[in-house]
């Protein structure tokens, strides 16, 4: 808590890490950042745009926002990760909680302008091209979970390293 005290802002984001199965290969969620242009999961800050709203509520509207996407959350416990980062001169830390999430319909290209682009990845090209190192990290503990909570054995994992979908 102390160093949260030295700053004068604290912010608090929710998102999805979604994936979906296409052709029994395991695909990923990612957006770039119109800004920044960093490669991150859909995420937003709880409550910008409707009061009161949960962690849950948040991360679900983000993904539709910023993803084109309707999914739904798997696991109730989010994965949650927190950083500084300066915004117009001040020093910011943030608190991010990202829900695995299974994807049920829509087009990433229906994403709306806070996202230049929006793709569906494989494993191991998520971790290629995520930006920031404690998404990498997120990202690790997502697929863990994914591989508990399907039941999908690591050798399917690996066979989802595959190519880009169409869509």
């Amino acid at each position: 808590m102390v160093l949260q005290q030295r700053h004068s802002k604290r912010e608090f984001s929710a998102g999805g890490i979604v994936y979906k199965i296409t052709v029994g290969k395991i695909y990923w969620l990612i957006t770039q950042h119109s800004r920044h242009k960093g490669w991150s999961f859909p995420k937003g800050l709880i409550g910008d745009k409707v009061d009161n709203e949960t962690k849950e509520e948040t991360a679900l509207r983000e993904v539709e926002e910023e993803g084109g996407i309707k999914a739904k959350i798997l696991l109730t416990e989010p994965f949650h990760t927190n950083y500084f980062y300066t915004y117009q001169g001040q020093k910011i830390y943030k608190t991010v909680y990202f829900f695995l999430m299974e994807y049920e319909s829509g087009d990433i290209e229906n994403h709306d302008f806070e996202v230049s682009a929006a793709k569906w990845l494989s494993t191991k090209e998520v971790r290629e091209t995520l930006t920031f190192p404690a998404d990498i990290q997120i990202f690790a503990k997502a697929v863990i979970a994914l591989n508990k909570v399907r039941q999908v054995s690591v050798a399917q994992l690996d066979r989802a390293l595959g190519s880009e979908p169409k869509g």
